[in-house]
């Protein structure tokens, strides 16, 4: 369904010219669609809705995600402010919270922290939800990344919701092959040079589809029915999982309100942005962002006995670390323009 929509809605967006126009803040240098998330969409909700059980949750789900596609859909065409799509997002993360108690009922630990009272969880449940789902939409800044990254994060929480996820869990399996079948379709027009991007129609939709697959991931290390594969380590094994977008958001914000500036200012201080200033290209910027957040995936699962305290530091060190890194080599960048 997606591979198949995508050239009739770039045909569409070309003929009304519904086209994103390229600026100081973007990649790209020619007009380009950026409605490829009504591709997507049809290819998810068609499949999912034709195949999938719709028990424990999906159904909701599903509800969340037509919210926040026209939310995503009217900022993609007349533009919109962040605060109506905070209000969306918290439309549709109520439906899932509030219809279908998809929450976050535990910490498993952190912090000395177990069951949360219903105030706190429902409060944090919708932090999560809104920072995973801006996240995603943040990250979507080069031809073909937070597909690939969308990709790999599914992947990952699909496996184990096959293997682990038993009558409670066991068929979100479909939604996470559903967003990767639709992800597949789109990513053929997407990657460098894309033919058409996702927008927020897109990047929202996938940011709240993978938030919902985040929490009921970490809700299965805490539910005494299901199997544990990382004896209830699944929130630090969640932030392994999810670590270039909310890395990179963290980073962001923090720059922004240390620069003094809103943390929702748009800059050019993004991971990708700073690592094609170091001379990558487009292609190979993906590629590498990809293949860290698939080594960070596979250290968070290797060493997930260390239990979340333990991961969750060698995560922090290691985002100090990397942010280091970034913020010395735009400096030297910096004193080199200066110098020429």
């Amino acid at each position: 369904m997606a591979l198949f929509a995508v050239p009739s809605v770039i045909y569409v967006a070309h003929l009304k010219n519904m086209l994103d126009l390229p600026n100081k803040r973007t990649v790209h240098a020619v007009l380009t669609p950026r409605l490829g998330g009504v591709a997507i969409f049809a290819g998810f909700m068609s499949a999912l809705t034709i195949f999938a059980d719709l028990r424990n949750g999906i159904q909701q789900l599903l509800a969340g995600c037509i919210v926040l596609f026209f939310i995503g859909l009217k900022d993609d065409l007349v533009s919109i402010s962040p605060a109506k799509k905070l209000v969306g997002q918290l439309l549709a993360t109520g439906v899932v919270m509030f219809m279908a108690d998809i929450r976050i009922t535990s910490f498993q630990g952190i912090l000395g922290i177990h069951e949360l009272p219903d105030g706190i969880s429902y409060a944090f449940t919708f932090l999560a939800i809104a920072g995973i789902t801006n996240a995603i939409n943040l990250i979507d800044g080069l031809d073909g990344l937070a597909g690939s990254i969308v990709i790999i994060i599914v992947s990952t929480f699909g496996y184990y919701f096959y293997r682990y996820g038993g009558a409670d869990y066991g068929n979100y399996v479909f939604v996470s092959v559903c967003v990767i079948g639709g992800m597949l379709g789109f990513l053929r027009y997407n990657f460098h040079k894309a033919t058409i991007f996702m927008g927020d129609t897109g990047s929202l939709l996938c940011g709240f589809i993978v938030s919902v697959l985040t929490i009921q991931f970490i809700e299965m290390g805490a539910d005494p029915q299901a199997l544990h594969p990382f004896q209830s380590a699944n929130p630090s094994v969640a932030i392994g999982v999810l670590f270039v977008p909310l890395f990179d958001t963290i980073r962001v914000f923090a720059v922004r309100v240390l620069n003094g500036t809103s943390p929702f200012t748009p800059d050019k201080n993004h991971i990708h942005h700073r690592i094609l200033a170091m001379g990558f290209q487009q292609i190979s910027t993906v590629l590498l962002l990809a293949l860290l957040n698939l080594v960070v995936i596979l250290f968070v699962i290797n060493f997930a006995e260390q239990g979340n305290t333990i991961l969750i530091i060698a995560l922090l060190a290691f985002s100090l670390l990397l942010s280091v890194f970034l913020g010395t080599y735009r400096s030297r960048s910096a004193r080199q323009r200066v110098a020429s």
